[in-house]
């Protein structure tokens, strides 16, 4: 839990950023954010969680 909201405030921040430089357009970054929205409630959710753990985990380890 703790690391995903962790993931949700550094994609934020990025999206944010994109945005105030003007390399990403909103119509963009609300295609981006709905994509992810909707990606959260397939099946997929579940590896992608575990990948972003085990890479969390490994960058811990080096």
């Amino acid at each position: 839990m703790a690391v995903t909201v962790s993931l949700v405030a550094l994609f934020g921040l990025v999206l944010f950023f994109l945005l105030r430089s003007k390399s990403l357009g909103y119509g963009s970054a609300l295609i981006a954010a709905g994509f992810g929205f909707f990606l959260a409630s397939t099946g997929a959710s579940s590896p992608i969680n575990q990948l972003a753990t085990a890479v969390i985990d490994a960058m811990g380890n080096l």
